[in-house]
């Protein structure tokens, strides 16, 4: 792994809007496996619930289609505006609209259609970036009057520490109404929350920040959203690094080489399994210590050892590891367990690398364990697909 390389983290968090079942943001990010692209698109849809959520999606889906098929972004922009529904009353499009568009040599290229504006955040000061505004006429066939869109294009060389944060109008809208924020929160008083947690925590993760700032945005709704609230940040930085190793090798010989591995690794280090973690601690002379604090009844217990960060039962959390990153909402697991700790650690970590032994465990062949205990190998390869294609992950795994 080259580790002078900037990560590009790319995170959201999101609420739906008191009383909605379905959020009328949607928030979409790839990497571009044939160039490295990372494309994000943020589209609010009139409204909220299920309707907006479809012409969001839409957006979303065109946007991020069209700048992967190497559409230029204001181009792409023109041909959303245009293929997007207007409303005849208020004269404004059914969804709006931010793409991000950043290549590998760290350009960054964003266009905005009616989204609030976003934040530059470097060497922790906001910075603004000169935008060049694009005013057209969509080609609507009805004989309502014309609409004029206006769309808002920067371009700027991304550096590492750049935090780029980016939202729905339920952010800056946040509180209006109420004697505290007549007018809503704002951009400004966005601006400022943001800043002061950056210089709080120097170091915090796209993920947290996006979280802080939609919870923060709540807190002024007072916990009953007027909007749905959506925040993306992407940060560039050093890559985090993650070490899980799981299952014991094939062959005994190898003990010694994936303890050599776990030893010389800089970064977190987790253990999955029993015997794995046995394998460990006695080539590497430790102690396992059970922790049988928070039982839960669903997830096996942790345990600890000097020199790893986390050391779990193997197939059962593994398992439930792979179902909550395919839900995606760690917001609804309150228990802490092996398992969110795990996904915790997994989603604050940029390079993920597996270290899989190939020995098959007798227990897990029998026909009387629950159908979800897969193989582990088809859990790891499960998990890595998922890490790569949903949250931008670099992934290595090693078989032994």
């Amino acid at each position: 792994m080259n580790s002078d390389k900037p990560f590009i983290e790319v995170a959201h968090y999101q609420v739906c809007k008191y009383k909605q079942g379905a959020p009328g943001d949607v928030f979409l990010s790839q990497k571009n496996s044939s160039d490295g692209r990372v494309i994000t698109t943020l589209s609010d849809g009139l409204g909220s619930g299920i309707k907006a959520g479809v012409l969001a999606t839409l957006t979303a889906t065109m946007a991020t289609r069209f700048v992967a098929s190497d559409i230029p972004v204001k181009r792409a922009a023109e041909i959303i505006m245009n293929t997007l529904p207007v409303c005849q009353n208020r004269g404004i499009s059914y969804a709006t609209f931010t793409l991000v568009d950043i290549e590998p040599n760290s350009t960054v290229r964003i266009v905005e259609y009616d989204n609030p504006p976003y934040i530059l955040v470097r060497e922790q000061t906001v910075v603004e970036p000169l935008k060049d505004i694009s005013t057209f006429e969509r080609k609507d066939k009805s004989t309502a009057p014309k609409i004029e869109a206006h769309l808002h294009y920067s371009q700027y060389e991304a550096r590492p520490g750049d935090r780029l944060v980016f939202f729905s109008d339920g952010v800056t809208q946040a509180g209006m109404g109420s004697a505290e924020l007549p007018f809503g929160w704002g951009l400004a008083n966005v601006q400022d929350f943001i800043l002061k947690k950056i210089l709080l925590n120097p170091q915090i993760s796209a993920r947290e920040l996006a979280r802080l700032v939609v919870y923060e945005a709540l807190f002024h709704d007072k916990h009953k959203a007027k909007d749905d609230i959506t925040c993306g940040v992407i940060y560039s930085r050093k890559p985090r690094d993650l070490l899980i190793m799981t299952g014991p090798p094939m062959y005994k010989e190898n003990d010694t080489s994936i303890a050599r591995i776990f030893s010389l690794f800089d970064g977190k280090k987790v253990i999955c399994g029993g015997t794995t973690a046995n394998i460990l601690a006695r080539e590497l002379n430790r102690q396992i210590r059970l922790q049988l604090k928070n039982i839960d009844p669903y997830v096996p217990p942790f345990s600890e050892m000097d020199g790893a960060d986390l050391v779990t039962e193997g197939i059962i959390t593994m398992g439930k590891v792979a179902e909550m990153l395919e839900k995606g909402d760690q917001s609804s697991y309150t228990n802490v367990n092996a398992a969110t700790k795990l996904v915790e650690m997994i989603l604050d970590s940029d390079r993920i690398q597996f270290v899989v032994g190939t020995k098959i465990n007798e227990a897990h062949q029998d026909p009387n364990m629950p159908v979800e205990l897969e193989i582990r190998r088809n859990v790891i390869k499960k998990i890595a697909a998922m890490l790569e294609e949903k949250y931008l992950k670099e992934v290595h795994i090693q078989f032994f």
